[in-house]
């Protein structure tokens, strides 16, 4: 989307259910084999009774929405805070939503609310900061 169609208050949201097999790719992935994502037996006795979802899993919802969605191709991370307030197990359905707060003119950044929720209440929230490029006619050959 241009970033000129862009105005406080536009909003994108994803939802997925989190499975055996996304927790142990995600682990794969980034190297974090924390039996309290990976072990039953040991979960099992932890504060949460069972697994839970490694919390920048869900995170990264916000990332396909800044990409595919809201603002779109071409962006850039600029910055991300994250709150994790409650868990997130297996078999969870999160819901990520992204909402534009404001939008830096000069440097072509948007603010955004991020927000994670599980059975409408919030599991994940935070702020980030997405870079625009000015035109996408310098990003394609």
């Amino acid at each position: 989307m241009e970033f000129k169609k862009i105005v406080a208050g536009m909003s994108a949201s994803y939802s997925q259910t989190i499975t055996d097999s996304d927790v142990k790719s995600f682990s794969g992935i980034s190297g974090d084999k924390n039996p309290i994502h990976m072990d039953e037996k040991y979960a099992s006795v932890s504060r949460y009774k069972k697994r839970i979802v490694h919390g920048l899993l869900p995170c990264s919802f916000f990332s396909a929405l800044f990409g595919t969605k809201l603002p779109g191709e071409g962006c850039v991370y600029a910055s991300q805070s994250i709150k994790f307030l409650r868990p997130i197990y297996i078999g969870d359905t999160v819901t990520a939503s992204v909402i534009v707060k404001s939008l830096d003119h000069q440097k072509h950044n948007i603010h955004f609310e991020t927000i994670c929720k599980v059975e409408n209440k919030v599991v994940i929230n935070g702020e980030a900061c997405i870079f625009v490029p000015p035109t996408k006619k310098n990003l394609v050959n």
